[in-house]
């Protein structure tokens, strides 16, 4: 007999993918979780969970039958692990699937894409031939990319990839992370501190992983550490970075500019609602230093769809593996 599963549209599945989904299990498909009741619940095996809905304690407790909760993430903050790991049902999402994930390369290449925009201007020569205007030299970049220097903060599987990437274009590369041992065939160089990075590179890239301290990691103090003329870029988290820190260094000329694809409080209910209101995208309405994207660095058709398919895939093994026994333990 087929598990019970609630899926949602806004997960955006291609046909294939949900095809594939339909044949496995017995989907009952919703628009998003504000959808779901108790009288769903209290039958469904298997529970998608999309990044920016709360998975929380009182959703798997009105879910006595729940084996899997299912995230097309890495990450998954809006899930509650412990409490699930706490009641046996597993979790399958994209963590530490390394193998696979080495294949999805979008969101390196769209930090190596945010470099050249802010490097080059390119907001500012396009709302310049908007205006019905023509002429380069109020555009000339500060320098070509091989002959500037790039510092990666993080040295995981974007950090790496970021750096093999700006190393092919020539630029420079060196990176701060202390929880890794470094890897004497790199041609990249490894820094002892954060601040000794920032002060010392044209471009500073942030890669980090989640992990505790990190909150607000680049705040006022730090941004003050960056060489003057200097370029952020944001690609990982949102609450890495003090927004008004960050404001404060593109007002004083600290940084020349600035992109950032991620938001501190993006992953709030409803955060969609009043994402006008954040400083970062009330600054960028106003100045052209700094880039906001709305969290699509990883987005291209084809890694969606490699991605939908490994989690079912990976779903559908952990699925067939679950002992028939197993039972979830009492609240």
């Amino acid at each position: 007999m087929k598990k019970k599963t609630i899926y949602y549209n806004v997960l955006n599945f291609t046909a294939d993918n949900l095809a594939l989904l339909k044949d496995l299990f017995d989907v009952t498909t919703l628009h998003d979780p504000h959808h779901l009741n108790s009288e769903l619940l209290s039958e469904c095996q298997i529970l998608f969970a999309p990044m920016g809905y709360r998975c929380d304690r009182d959703v798997i407790e009105h879910a006595p039958k729940l084996e899997a909760i299912v995230a097309t993430t890495i990450a998954t903050p809006h899930i509650d692990v412990e409490e699930a790991k706490r009641r046996g049902i597993d979790v399958v999402s994209l963590r530490d699937e390394t193998d696979f994930l080495n294949s999805i390369t979008p969101t390196a290449e769209m930090t190596i894409g945010l470099i050249v925009a802010l490097t080059r201007n390119l907001l500012g020569a396009t709302d310049f031939t908007r205006q019905g205007a023509w002429g380069h030299t109020d555009f000339g970049g500060p320098a070509m990319l091989s002959r500037m220097s790039l510092g990666i903060v993080g040295m995981g599987r974007l950090g790496r990839l970021v750096s093999q990437y700006a190393h092919t274009m020539g630029m420079r590369v060196s990176y701060y992370n202390p929880r890794i041992v470094h890897d004497a065939s790199w041609p990249y160089t490894r820094v002892r501190t954060l601040e000794e990075l920032v002060a010392a590179n044209d471009v500073i890239s942030l890669h980090a992983g989640p992990a505790e301290g990190n909150h607000h990691l680049f705040d006022a103090a730090l941004f003050s550490r960056f060489k003057p003329g200097s370029y952020f870029i944001n690609t990982a988290r949102g609450e890495f970075v003090d927004s008004n820190a960050l404001i404060e260094a593109l007002n004083n000329k600290v940084l020349a500019g600035a992109a950032v694809d991620v938001l501190d409080g993006e992953f709030e209910i409803g955060f969609e609602r009043h994402a006008h209101d954040h400083p970062l995208i009330r600054y960028a309405q106003r100045h052209r230093n700094l880039i906001v994207t709305p969290h699509i660095a990883g987005s291209t058709k084809d890694a969606w769809t490699m991605v939908q398919r490994f989690v079912i895939e990976k779903l559908r093994d952990a699925s067939a593996a679950r002992p028939v026994s197993r039972r979830r333990k009492a609240s």
